[in-house]
C-alpha cells in the first residue's frame, strides 16, 4: 500500500463572478521511503496539492474533491478532526517556506518544540525538552541548548530552517512534506539544508514530497518527479530520466531555461508568454497557448495522461 495514494484529485476556490480551479485531476502514489519532487513554476498547483493531501486549506473556501485521498491508508477526505491532528505530526510533518511565519514570536523555539511533542506523546515537559536539545543538534545546530531558549527573531534564516526542520521530525513521522524550503536561503545554506534533508531521510527511512520551482533542487535531492502546469501534471518519471530525456515540451522548456545546462555560449531561453489564469484556464492543454509545437487538436482537447516509457507517463498529444 503506497503510503501516500491520490485519485483524480481537484482543489477549487470561489471567487467573485467564477470558480478558481487551482488543482485540476491530479494522481499520484508515493511509496515509503521514497522522495518525489514536484516542480514547476509559480501558480502551477504544487503547494495547493501539499496543502490539500494534509487538509491544510480551510474548507469552506476551498473545496476538495477526489477518487481516493489517503495517506497511510487514512481517508484524508473523512477523517475527523481529532483523526487529523493525530496524523499530522504522526504520519505527515510539513516544513513550510518561511521559517518565521511557522514558530510564533512570543515564544522561545524550544517551547514550541516541547509543545509539539506533548501534543502527540505523553511525556514530561523536563523529557520533551531533552528530546528537544537532541533534536536540535540531530539537524547540526551548535549549542542546542542556547537555541532552544532562543526567540525567533534572534536567529538566523538558516537557523530557524533547521529549527523547524527539527519540529517536523519531533513527531518521527513517515513522510515529510517540504515547500520550498531553501528559497529564502542563500545559495550556501540552502546547500547544507538539502544536504540535511536528504541524510535525514536516509537516516530515518522517511517518504519525502519536495515542492520547488528549482529544478537544481530535486535533481539533487529526490528519486522521481512530477512536473505541474496549471493544475495538472504533465509529466512524470524518475529524475535522471526526466533531465537526461524530457518527454513534455513544458518539460524541455523548463531545462533548457536552466543557466549553464547547455554547453558552449548561448543566450538563455525563456518561455514565452505567461502561466494560465486559474480563473480562466485555457481549453485543451493548459500549456498549449506557449507551446511551439501545439496544433489545433492541443486547443479544443486535454490530452491524457498516458505511459510514455517504463515507469514515465506524460499528457501530450503528440506522445501519443
Amino acid at each position: 500500500m503506497p503510503l501516500v495514494d491520490i485519485q483524480n484529485l481537484t482543489v477549487s476556490f470561489p471567487q467573485h463572478g467564477g470558480v478558481v480551479q487551482a488543482v485540476r485531476g491530479i494522481t499520484l502514489q508515493v511509496a515509503a521511503g521514497e522522495s518525489v519532487g514536484i516542480v514547476g513554476e509559480s501558480g502551477s498547483g504544487k503547494s495547493v496539492t501539499c496543502m490539500a493531501i494534509l487538509r491544510l486549506l480551510r474548507q469552506p473556501p476551498a473545496r476538495i474533491t477526489a477518487d481516493r485521498l489517503e495517506l497511510d491508508g487514512i481517508d484524508m477526505l473523512r477523517a475527523t478532526r481529532g483523526q487529523l491532528a493525530a496524523t499530522r505530526g504522526r504520519v505527515a510533518s510539513m516544513v513550510f517556506q518561511d521559517p518565521m511565519t511557522a514558530f510564533d514570536p512570543v515564544f522561545t523555539i524550544g517551547h514550541q518544540i516541547v509543545e509539539t511533542i506533548k501534543a502527540h506523546r505523553d511525556t514530561t515537559t523536563a523529557a520533551a525538552m531533552a528530546e528537544t536539545v537532541a533534536l536540535l543538534a540531530r539537524v547540526k545546530i551548535k549549542a542546542p541548548e542556547a537555541i532552544a531558549n532562543s526567540y525567533p527573531h534572534q536567529l538566523s534564516g538558516g537557523m530557524l530552517q533547521r529549527g523547524m526542520i527539527a519540529m517536523a521530525l519531533s513527531c518521527q513521522p513517515k513522510i515529510l512534506f517540504a515547500d520550498e524550503p531553501t528559497t529564502a536561503l542563500d545559495v550556501t545554506i540552502q546547500a547544507q539544508i538539502l544536504e540535511l534533508i536528504k541524510e535525514l531521510q536516509a537516516e530515518l527511512g522517511m517518504g519525502l514530497i519536495m515542492v520547488t520551482h528549482d529544478l537544481g533542487v530535486v535533481a539533487e535531492t529526490v528519486d522521481r518527479v512530477v512536473v505541474m502546469y496549471g493544475g495538472r501534471v504533465m509529466e512524470m518519471g524518475p529524475v535522471q530520466d526526466i533531465f537526461d530525456a524530457p518527454q513534455h515540451p513544458y518539460t524541455q522548456a523548463l531545462l533548457s531555461s536552466i543557466p549553464g545546462r547547455m554547453p558552449g555560449k548561448r543566450r538563455l531561453v525563456e518561455i514565452p508568454g505567461a502561466s494560465p489564469n486559474p480563473a480562466n484556464p485555457p481549453s485543451g492543454c493548459p500549456f498549449h497557448p506557449r507551446c511551439t509545437l501545439a496544433d489545433a487538436k492541443c486547443g479544443v482537447e486535454a490530452p491524457v495522461f498516458a505511459p510514455v516509457g517504463e515507469g514515465r507517463a506524460a499528457a501530450c498529444w503528440r506522445l501519443q
